[in-house]
């Protein structure tokens, strides 16, 4: 059962090699709407909040090397407003208010969802077109709801949600990556 999970994993990051044009976009989309005094949104459920506040915490940390701090603001982290939204709107605009709230036009919002089809980050990604803000996903394989929605998507296709997770944090990487190429910021 292991070797035949490292296997699927092989296969999934070989798959994503693929991916690499996209990512390079990004990475230089985010270089200027981060430079600019734009912010990046994550968001994500279980694993994939994990990896959504991964995402935040290389942005207003560093990747590789010292370069300035940028706003980036993982949606579940806010322990007192994603528990108050839960609360009073339930949880499907437990993302979706926080955008309305934090997200300006030109701002962009990272979904993370390994089935691509978890309802409140489908509602993020709704609300975010409402405010202006740029959509990407992260998903597993398509089609699913949230590739569609979104402005730009990368399904991993993958056997499993832990593959799918895994490449996802490798996703995650090669975006951090991309900006600093982007932002010259020397390796």
């Amino acid at each position: 059962m292991i070797e035949e999970h490292f296997a699927a994993l092989s296969e999934a990051a070989g798959k994503s090699v693929s991916w690499g044009p996209k990512i390079r976009d990004w990475g230089d989309h985010l270089a200027a709407v981060l430079s600019s005094g734009g912010r990046l949104l994550a968001c994500g459920n279980g694993g994939s909040a994990a990896e959504a506040q991964h995402l935040t915490g290389e942005l207003v940390g560093r990747f590789r090397n010292d370069r300035r701090p940028f706003s980036a603001i993982a949606l579940h982290a806010d322990t007192s407003a994603a528990t108050a939204i839960a609360n009073d709107y339930g949880e499907h605009e437990l993302f979706a208010r926080q955008v309305r709230a934090h997200g300006r036009p030109g701002d962009v919002l990272v979904c993370l969802s390994t089935s691509g089809g978890s309802q409140n980050v489908v509602a993020a990604a709704k609300a975010a077109h409402e405010v202006g803000v740029t959509t990407w996903a992260l998903t597993g394989p398509s089609p699913n709801p949230l590739a569609a929605l979104c402005h730009e998507a990368i399904p991993v296709e993958a056997p499993s949600m832990a593959t799918v997770q895994e490449i996802h944090l490798a996703l995650v990487h090669a975006l951090c990556t991309a900006l600093d190429d982007a932002l010259g910021v020397p390796t």
